[in-house]
Parts: C-alpha cells; sequence; structure tokens
C-alpha cells in the first residue's frame, strides 16, 4: 500500500519456518539507515460512503471475510453490534490456507473467486480491516486487479449504526 514493492510473505508463518527447520536467532538485528519515501497507493481503499453505495450497484461485490457465524451475525466477540454489511457476501479468510498456514494452491485460491469474476470492483472488509488483506492476497494470486479494501470494515460500519 505504502509503495515498498520488495515485499514477501512466509508461507506457512513463523510456525511453517520453525517446523521446516530453517535458522532463527534470538539475536537483535541491526538496523541499516535507509531513506524510504512512502507513495500510497490510495486507490486501494475505499471509504465508508463507497461502501454504501456500492450494495446498489450491480456491477459491484462487498466481501465480508470475517467467519461464517459473524458475517451471519450469530456471534460476535469484538463490536457491540453483530451482522453485516447489506447486500455484502460472505468468503472467510480462513479458506485461503490449510490448516497448518500454508497457501492452498493456485487452482483453489482461484476457484474461490471464480463466482465474482464478474465484478467491475470487489470490496472486501472484515473486521478492523486486517484479515481481509488476506482476502486481498488471494485474490491477486487468482489473478484480480479488482479488488479494494475497506479499511474500517465491520467496526467502523456498525459504529454509525449505533448512532440510529
Amino acid at each position: 500500500y505504502l509503495g515498498h514493492d520488495s515485499v514477501a510473505l512466509l508461507d506457512g508463518g513463523w510456525q511453517g519456518w520453525v517446523g521446516d527447520n530453517y535458522p532463527v536467532s534470538s539475536d537483535l538485528a541491526v538496523n541499516k539507515p535507509g531513506q524510504f519515501l512512502p507513495q500510497p497507493n490510495s486507490d486501494w481503499l475505499v471509504d465508508i460512503e463507497t461502501v454504501k453505495t456500492a450494495g446498489e450497484q450491480d456491477n459491484m461485490t462487498i466481501v465480508d471475510s470475517r467467519d461464517r457465524d459473524r458475517y451471519l451475525g450469530l456471534r460476535e466477540p469484538i463490536d457491540p453490534v453483530a451482522g453485516s454489511i447489506p447486500g455484502a457476501v460472505n468468503s472467510p479468510w480462513k479458506q485461503v490456507s490449510d490448516k497448518s498456514g500454508y497457501l492452498q494452491p493456485l487452482a483453489v485460491q482461484k476457484a474461490l473467486w471464480s463466482d465474482l469474476q464478474s465484478a467491475a470492483e470487489i470490496i472486501i472488509y472484515c473486521g478492523s480491516g486486517v484479515t481481509a488483506c488476506v482476502n486481498l492476497f488471494s485474490l491477486c494470486l487468482a489473478g484480480c486487479d479488482r479488488a479494494k479494501l475497506y479499511p474500517g470494515g465491520w467496526s467502523d460500519w456498525c459504529s454509525y449504526l449505533e448512532e440510529t
């Protein structure tokens, strides 16, 4: 998002790294001076106003990345209101990887999003914008460049519901 293109994700996470016996160290890393000038890709994000109108447009899809029971409003451990954004479909972020934390194969990534191929734009959200990024990564792997993050997520959306 900030324009740093030399990034990598650790497939399997820390547990996978350690489980595969890669080297680890408890030594503190030495910071090297550098200069990074952020160049935010603000067009990768949407705000609540965009999300409000997205449900009214046929070519936009809103995806809730939370667990299905939270999407359905059956359980809400964090926010004061349970539920989901009207018109959103559910695709839990945990589907992107297996139980060990390794990414599912590319064919699975593509299959996860096959129903959304006709959407001109896909808005992804979760509770507060963190785990939705897992779905954004999956969409990128699947070859979709039409997805954007609603970083406020359900926490932001439901905060306005309390005011009404």
